[in-house]
């Protein structure tokens, strides 16, 4: 395996209690955390999905975050459990907490992803995408919203490929979609329950897989269909004929020119699992069935390079030279990268999330040096399957904050922030 100097694996962490909502992890030669809870019950508060480049929670200007707040927390919504889409004012306060701000609800939402927030990368102060449905017909759509007017100023709809959005481009532009409707039949926890599906029943179809939306026109393209995907599965000897395919996690890197994506089957049967990570470039090009497996929840580096799990360390492999290139951290600043990770907007900082008994744990490295703090469990409650509290790191625009998931005494789902300070 080719290596290049990465980063110094330096430092042991430790922690002081300091009080009931604010912890500091301290050591001399280190930088600190503070923790910082900003929502609270009775209502659940979270952001949702991880693992897509660049994105962020916070608007442009810092001042608002984005939440999804719902009544409950016993069961995968469907067509009649709207959630709330709010902004946390972060320059208003009441006593302890943030004013939040309903703007408008959604019926396209889970647990693990929430409804796919992202703020738009042409107007980021103000704009942002989440996904919906239409409570008669049960399709899915992408609405863009703008907080200055008050108002969706755009819905994406598509009659006969109801999809909704999977990832914006972190340059802008477009956004890539997906069906919700099938990956709810395939794996429930990614899905939106109840959705309108044009594939059931279909093992590969040739009309779904991953499509570009043009933001500007609306205009809409495949990039990539599930018969296109299996054909090259079999090329590669990954027998995946006859099984239904479903996509997750589709990627963007940092320059907006590739697509890192897996392509699974057999989640929710016996049937040998399929998971083969793939790639593809942004204009449809040069399609790569079967890159080496990493595992977690992989996020991109720079340029071609994606960051996941390997032999037990968190590595970083090349998409081009198709090979791992480096490791970061040592095991002990890093015991479970298989776990959720975030690179900073700089790239210099990096924060591996990780669960154990029933807490969620946070690894925040500083890749100048190498130095680590690890932070306090976070409680992620009874919650399991399908409705589990996934550890889930963002970070914010200025690469010192930290957006995470933990359930309060009260037994509600809130949002917290982690802010480091050097």
């Amino acid at each position: 395996m080719k290596r290049r100097k990465f980063l110094k694996t330096i430092g042991k962490s430790c922690f002081v209690i300091l009080g009931l909502q604010h912890i500091i992890l301290c050591d001399p030669r280190k930088f600190t955390v503070k923790i910082q809870q900003i929502t609270h019950g009775p209502n659940h508060h979270f952001f949702g999905y991880i693992g897509q480049s660049l994105t962020t929670p916070w608007n442009s200007t810092g001042t608002r975050i984005l939440t999804l707040r719902a009544a409950f927390h016993d069961h995968l919504p469907g067509g009649d459990d709207p959630a709330d889409v709010a902004l946390v004012n972060l320059n208003r306060a009441e006593g302890d907490f943030y004013i939040i701000e309903k703007v408008d609800e959604s019926l396209g939402w889970n647990f693990q992803q929430g409804t796919m927030f992202y703020w738009n990368p042409d107007k980021p102060a103000s704009q942002f995408f989440f996904n919906d449905r239409d409570p008669q017909t049960g399709e899915v759509f992408t609405v863009l919203y703008d907080i200055n007017q008050d108002r969706r100023i755009r819905e994406y709809k598509f009659e006969d490929t109801p999809v909704g959005n999977g990832g914006v481009c972190p340059v802008g532009k477009s956004f890539l979609a997906i069906n919700y409707a099938r990956m709810a039949r395939l794996r429930p926890v990614t899905g939106y329950r109840g959705t309108t599906d044009w594939t059931e029943g279909i093992a590969a179809p040739e009309d779904d897989g991953i499509f570009i939306i043009d933001i500007e026109s609306g205009e809409k393209k495949l990039l990539v269909s599930f018969a296109q995907l299996e054909v090259e599965l079999n090329k590669a000897g990954f027998a995946a004929q006859g099984n239904a395919l479903f996509i997750n996690h589709t990627l963007w890197n940092r320059d907006g020119e590739l697509v890192y994506f897996y392509v699974r089957a057999n989640w929710q049967t016996d049937g040998e699992r399929i998971n083969i990570p793939c790639t593809i470039n942004a204009d449809g090009t040069d399609l790569v069935v079967g890159h080496q497996y990493i595992g977690g929840h992989p996020e991109w580096g720079i340029g071609s390079q994606i960051i996941g799990a390997y032999d037990d360390r968190q590595v970083i492999y090349d998409v081009q030279k198709r090979e791992i290139i480096d490791t970061i951290a040592t095991r002990e600043a890093i015991p479970s990268p298989g776990g959720d990770i975030s690179l900073s907007p700089n790239g210099q900082w990096f924060v591996n999330g990780f669960s154990r008994q029933r807490k969620n744990y946070y690894n925040i490295i500083r890749l100048t040096d190498g130095e680590w703090v690890r932070t306090r469990g976070f409680n992620k409650g009874e919650y399991e399957g399908d409705l589990r509290i996934d550890p889930a790191p963002r970070w914010n625009r200025q690469n010192n904050q930290i957006l995470v998931p933990g359930v309060t005494e009260d037994g509600t789902r809130q949002l917290f922030i982690l802010t480091i300070t050097e």
